[in-house]
């Protein structure tokens, strides 16, 4: 190994070619502290742990087998963080009686340890010993999700009250129900810090992963090879919020002791998936992992320091790092080897305009691909009419394929003709403007609202816009926090039986509710309806008019192919356009700015976005504001246009100042005065 403990020190001349750039050691400028053996920069090895190191285990000993422990440890962490917290969090919120911010606290959780940790991580870890912080990696998820399904075991079973009915009640029994109590307080709130553990357990996990993990794979293969590494190791992330959604969706049809006990009223004899008392296994999904997560501790502490013939593919790559001055100052003052060097090490980077650039504009692309991860299922159930649970996996369909398909397209064509840095910026210019022309569908499929009593209809000519209680209702004693869509015979959508004045149903073949004697539905629009009159609502929403969903949902497709295009190309370009020594680190400050300025803010500021086309919200016995139920669906589709049409634009504009800034290295380059100073001034 090149620098190998006994080597005899260089004699006085020209420096050998640099492992990794090919280029002179620089001189040493007077004052500056140089060491007379160079250090061992790779230390390749076998595969094992110390002397044990079988010879099957070295068919593993290569970049591909280290991303296939890579991706399933992507992809792990992606169930979990991604996928069963989020689909689970509503369940947590009913069980433990915790409202919207404790359950936003939870989920922030994860992203403030990663931020926290972050920068130190990927600043000790570049000179580590990568592999092995990659198993502590997968120790800290497996940990943290074990936290955080612990609050199951401790709270007992589940207990649910009566149900209440969502027909027409006038009895005096019904409005003595309705009394305000918002001192009530559960005892059960006070596993909101095992959540909020397990979390930020689940952060500290994951910083590793796409810091280090990231750049010891563009350190092991040939640069033409890295971002096809890269695009699939990243792609296999996107399965994981995939399969945490299918497995976590068809765990919640499992009720959430296992057994389902007798019911408490009177009414049937057992709890069903349509009750809404029912609560889901949340926590089945985390023990699973929680398993699954360290068994790729082994394979990973298995893995050397650099796998063998790191020390040849860095010797034979050529810098492309920004001319200003760092890698010479960098190489020169051995910046990262000590705590006392990291805000030089930050500074640095901060210095280094193309990579700021770099890093705005995929902070911007971050807050809108967070942003529609998260309300675009609400956008579809809105505009097209769907139920919640389609439109949730219509959108997944769209957004986990488009996502893997746009970042292994990138990664390919990047690593088949071999581009350089200025190339792989132009070609994310490209791809980002595509992507803003196709986002413009939000133009073009706008549905008008269909008719809603009590919001965009009045009853039948009695009560008020915008007041859901009319006169032929008003004796029912109605829950605004109850929402339970009917469509009546007249082609009007109702809140809820109750509101549409039904006292009465019966149960069909198909185990659906049949409402009659409803006194807020008039007559049928269709002359054509002879059977059934006896019946004059049907649960959920009226069947929409709008017939543009396939064209969306194409368009949208290819709108997210093209967005995620930018994304393993905007890794290959931070991990260049850096000194090599910083490339973990890079990752780490990019990593920091993507949560602080993408996907913190991201689903908050589309979020505000969309309660601005609210038309109808959720108001209690307390009268607290809760959520929205009803959307005007031209300004939803208006304003998310607006969103993510000013994101792309700022993305655009980034990278082209990334190309505009960008120098190309000189050969010889030493290390000028200006940063000499600038490295003494922060030492002091």
């Amino acid at each position: 190994t090149p620098g190998a403990e006994g080597e005899a020190p260089q004699p006085p001349g020209p420096a050998k070619p640099r492992s990794g750039r090919g280029q002179e050691r620089p001189p040493s400028p007077a004052g500056s502290r140089v060491s007379p053996h160079p250090e061992p920069e790779f230390e390749e090895g076998p595969c094992g742990w110390g002397g044990c190191t079988p010879k099957a285990l070295q068919l593993f000993n290569n970049p591909e087998g280290y991303l296939a422990v890579y991706s399933l440890l992507a992809v792990t962490q992606g169930v979990v963080v991604n996928g069963l917290v989020n689909i689970s969090i509503s369940t947590i919120e009913k069980r433990y009686e915790f409202n919207s911010f404790l359950t936003g606290l939870i989920s922030a959780s994860y992203d403030i340890s990663f931020c926290m940790l972050s920068l130190f991580v990927s600043f000790f870890g570049e000179r580590g010993h990568k592999p092995r912080w990659l198993a502590f990696s997968a120790f800290m998820l497996g940990l943290g999700s074990l936290i955080f399904c612990l609050p199951h075991f401790g709270s007992g079973k589940y207990q649910y009250g009566d149900k209440l009915e969502d027909t027409c009640q006038t009895s005096e029994t019904t409005s003595a129900n309705l009394t305000c109590n918002a001192s009530t307080k559960s005892s059960e709130q006070n596993y909101l810090y095992v959540f909020m553990l397990g979390q930020l357990l689940l952060g500290v996990g994951g910083t590793p992963l796409f810091t280090l993990g990231t750049a010891f794979i563009d350190e092991s293969v040939p640069k033409h090879k890295s971002s096809i590494y890269i695009g699939i190791g990243y792609a296999m992330s996107l399965l994981g919020p995939a399969i945490g959604y299918i497995v976590g969706g068809q765990l919640l049809n499992i009720y959430i002791d296992i057994h389902i006990p007798e019911r408490q009223d009177t009414t049937h004899t057992k709890v069903d998936h349509d009750d809404p008392r029912w609560l889901g296994a949340w926590w089945i999904g985390f023990l699973i992992c929680f398993f699954s997560v360290w068994l790729l501790i082994i394979p990973f502490s298995m893995f050397p320091k650099h796998l063998p013939g790191t020390a040849k593919v860095q010797a034979e790559k050529i810098s492309e790092t920004h001319d200003n001055g760092s890698e010479a100052l960098v190489q020169t003052k051995n910046i990262g080897k000590s705590l006392k060097d990291f805000p030089v090490a930050l500074l640095i980077l901060l210095r280094n305009p193309v990579f700021m650039s770099l890093i705005m504009a995929s902070s911007s692309e971050a807050l809108v691909a967070t942003g529609f991860a998260t309300f675009l299922p609400k956008f579809i159930e809105n505009q097209f009419g769907k139920s919640s649970s389609s439109s949730a996996t219509l959108g997944g369909l769209v957004l986990v394929p488009a996502a893997a398909i746009g970042q292994l397209i990138s990664g390919f064509l990047v690593s088949k003709y071999k581009m350089d840095l200025k190339s792989i910026i132009k070609f994310m210019i490209s791809t980002c403007s595509v992507a803003l022309l196709l986002n413009t569908v939000f133009l073009f499929v706008e549905c008008k609202n269909e008719p809603f009593a009590g919001v965009s209809e009045t009853y039948n000519g009695t009560g008020m816009l915008q007041n859901l209680t009319a006169p032929c209702n008003a004796k029912c004693g109605c829950l605004r926090s109850m929402y339970y869509p009917v469509c009546g015979r007249d082609g009007v959508q109702y809140f809820s039986p109750c509101f549409a004045g039904c006292a009465s149903y019966f149960v069909n073949n198909n185990l659906t509710k049949m409402y009659y004697n409803c006194s807020c539905i008039g007559k049928s629009k269709k002359e054509s309806d002879s059977e059934d009159l006896q019946i004059d609502a049907l649960p959920g929403k009226c069947s929409t008019q709008c017939r543009f969903l396939p064209f969306f949902l194409t368009t949208f497709f290819l709108a997210v192919v093209f967005t995620f295009m930018a994304v393993t190309p905007t890794t290959v370009a931070i991990l260049r356009c850096v000194p090599d020594k910083q490339r973990s680190f890079a990752l780490g400050v990019q990593l920091v700015f993507l949560r602080l300025l993408g996907t913190i803010p991201g689903p908050i500021l589309f979020g505000v976005s969309i309660d601005n086309s609210c038309t109808l919200w959720d108001v209690d016995e307390c009268e607290t504001k809760g959520a929205c139920w009803i959307y005007d669906n031209k300004r939803m589709a208006y304003l998310l246009l607006g969103m993510s049409a000013a994101c792309k634009i700022i993305t655009i504009i980034f990278v082209v100042l990334a190309v505009y800034f960008y120098k190309p290295p000189a050969s010889n380059k030493v290390l000028t005065q200006q940063d000499a100073e600038m490295v003494s001034a922060v030492n002091t």
